[in-house]
């Protein structure tokens, strides 16, 4: 099971696709947010962004994330 806090990060993180950005609202350090996004990649088993240099893109185990993230967090609201 996902901790809430999990659960914000990566929607925070999936819906800004900027670590720097993510991180500001979150208002965490961008290492720790990648090092929480690299956590959470291997508790689900299964990549959620597609990184690179210059861009930051949802995998469809992401977009499956996100829209379940988003609903979870909406009920524990």
């Amino acid at each position: 099971m996902l901790e809430t806090r999990e659960i914000r990060r990566f929607v925070a993180l999936a819906e800004e696709c900027h670590f720097g950005r993510a991180a500001a609202r979150l208002g965490m350090g961008q290492p720790q947010l990648s090092r929480a996004l690299q956590r959470l990649e291997r508790t689900v088993g299964a990549r959620l962004l597609a990184r690179s240099s210059r861009e930051v893109a949802l995998t469809e185990a992401g977009r499956s994330l996100l829209e379940d993230g988003r609903r979870l967090l909406a009920i524990g609201s």
